[in-house]
């Protein structure tokens, strides 16, 4: 058995991830044999091997491969030349300098748009032109507005649309030799740099998946490439998507708890208020016991004394009081649940932990 085929029956035995621990050249070699794994040609064509340092050693992976990778791409065609441009191609056009390109690549830069937003449209989304009449500072060229956007499912990608450089030893003129010899201030350049044939998208907003950035390549021209950038665009539309839809059911699930919580909130209120009720019901009882006895001690008292005026006027007391001890005491009428006046939010606060009685 080859160290590749035990390599993935390990990760196959173990659930597809397995990390390596220990110390020493051992561990070391696990770099270069996930290299040679790779290089076999016997990890199953859906599958890729990951591996890379993690805290307990080295980790590595057999994972699928997502299906927008193995999507057979159709080529989007590239019109031969600009017969009917679209609106935010007019505008480029209408620029004294399109993108800030020089001649020789402007019409080029402008039919890849062309084709580039048509394959976009046809597929429901959106296009509009940027800043449409500059190049950006090199400082900027990875942050500055976009020339043209399209909006695929409410996600807005910016395309900044490049002119490569060509890089070549600087030849030191006999003025500028002259010139750095009487200021030291004066720097030589090493380099200089020329527009060259080349183009690069750079693309902003949203999540990235294949990439952020495509180029010409010696191999691989653009034309070859628009397919790729379509799909980037519908790729990153389709994860905001997601993420929105997941938004809203975060949201809608958060709701559900706040009202679960909110629910129980009113429960436990109702019971903190009936307990409450209950002492001050017994608090009552025991006041009017209290009363009570103090007016059977007078009744007494009382009922001592000779007739005449002032025991007239001490009955009459007795019977107030009486009375007023028989309004007093819960006993006085059969015990009953009492009504549950509705929570005002401050109410409810103490019974909802870290909700807000306001809302979720």
């Amino acid at each position: 058995m080859t160290f590749t085929e035990q390599l993935l029956q390990e990760l196959a035995e173990a659930g597809g991830r397995l990390v390596k621990s220990g110390s020493g050249p051992e561990l070391e070699k696990w770099p270069s044999r996930v290299a040679a794994a790779r290089r076999s040609g016997r990890i199953p064509e859906t599958k890729e091997l990951y591996g890379g340092w993690c805290r307990d050693g080295y980790e590595m992976k057999l994972v699928d491969i997502p299906a927008w990778r193995l999507a057979a791409l159709q080529p989007v065609p590239v019109p031969s030349r600009l017969a009917r441009p679209h609106t935010a191609v007019r505008a480029m056009q209408n620029e004294p300098q399109p993108l800030g390109l020089t001649k020789s690549v402007q019409g080029r830069a402008l039919r890849l748009i062309q084709a580039l937003i048509t394959a976009a449209e046809a597929k429901g989304n959106s296009s509009s032109a940027g800043q449409t009449g500059f190049a950006p500072p090199s400082h900027r060229r990875r942050t500055a507005s976009p020339h043209f956007t399209i909006t695929a499912q409410g996600q807005t990608v910016g395309f900044l649309v490049l002119q490569e450089q060509d890089r070549t030893e600087h030849i030191a003129t006999e003025k500028e030799l002259a010139e750095a010899k009487k200021n030291s201030w004066i720097r030589i350049p090493r380099f200089d740099y020329t527009p060259s044939e080349r183009l690069r998208f750079v693309l902003s907003g949203g999540q990235p998946h294949r990439a952020s950035e495509w180029a010409d390549t010696p191999g691989r021209p653009l034309e070859d490439q628009l397919a790729e950038i379509a799909q980037e665009v519908t790729l990153r539309g389709e994860a905001a998507e997601r993420r929105r839809l997941d938004e809203i059911e975060a949201t809608r699930q958060r709701r559900v708890r706040w009202e679960a919580a909110m629910d129980e909130a009113r429960v436990q209120y109702a019971e903190a208020y009936r307990i409450r009720h209950f002492e001050a019901q017994e608090a009552a009882w025991r006041h009017a016991t209290r009363l009570a006895e103090y007016v059977s001690a007078v009744r007494t008292r009382v009922e001592t004394m000779p007739p005449g005026q002032a025991r007239a006027e001490s009955e009459a007391w007795i019977g107030w009081a009486a009375a007023t001890v028989e309004r007093l005491d819960p006993l006085s009428t059969p015990p009953r649940l009492p009504d549950i006046p509705e929570p005002r939010a401050d109410d409810l606060r103490p019974f909802l932990g870290h909700w807000s009685p306001y809302g979720p």
